[in-house]
């Protein structure tokens, strides 16, 4: 399971090939897993501009915090102002974590409704301390290997996550990952021995493609 490292000379060339596998998945139809945070903001914008149409593809989240679609710390939102308000076709389907329920009720519901879902691209970012999706370092949701989501309990906010499982079927997985601060975790995540304490390691397509989208700064310190 290796992965791809692709360097690109600066952050929003990182971004553009980021928004130019979405666009081709978008063409392609299928199940399209996206992800919040500030990192893919532009992508999504730019995806929406190189593919105005969606309606051959169904959109999912590989997590969200347990917050009303309408809060400013919703993935949904994000993903709906910077992408999906901006398309002149809109997905056949959107598959929101019901962040207004329970955490528990939530991520129920979202792994029912993802029984024999199959992603074939997830989009994944990278924090400094290596988590990706809301799979934290050293959390017990990493050992998780019969559902599909879960909860999980922060202390900021309670979060839905896609589980390792989940996510390693998917037929791409792409992580984009831009920044100096990301550095060390980029390197955690894709140049040592996979393990709980960097989640990033754990996620690999099992019978596909693995990509890493870096820019200079976040690809710093990886081994040549």
């Amino acid at each position: 399971m290796d992965v791809e490292v692709r360097v690109a000379g600066s952050a929003a060339e990182a971004e553009k090939e980021a928004a130019e596998l979405m666009a081709r998945q978008a063409e392609l139809g299928g199940h399209i897993a996206l992800s919040g945070g500030s990192t893919p903001r532009p992508a999504y914008e730019l995806a929406a501009r190189l593919r105005p149409d969606w309606s051959r593809a169904e959109v999912w989240f590989a997590d969200e915090r347990c917050v009303p679609p309408d809060d400013e710390r919703s993935n949904y939102r994000l993903v709906r102002e910077s992408l999906l308000d901006r398309l002149d076709r809109p997905p056949a389907a959107e598959h929101r974590v019901r962040g207004e329920l329970s955490p528990e009720d939530a991520a129920e519901a979202y792994d029912a409704e993802l029984q024999g879902v199959v992603f074939d691209l997830a989009l994944l970012g990278i924090g400094p301390d290596g988590h990706t999706a809301s799979l934290f370092p050293n959390d017990p949701a990493l050992d998780e290997l019969r559902r599909r989501a879960l909860a999980v309990d922060r202390p900021d906010v309670a979060r839905v996550t896609a589980t390792i499982p989940q996510l390693n079927v998917s037929r791409t997985v792409v992580f984009l990952a831009v920044g100096g601060e990301k550095a060390d975790a980029v390197t955690r995540a894709f140049a040592a021995e996979p393990g709980p304490a960097t989640p990033a390691s754990l996620v690999r397509s099992e019978s596909g493609t693995t990509i890493a989208l870096l820019d200079r700064a976040s690809a710093g310190r990886l081994p040549n």
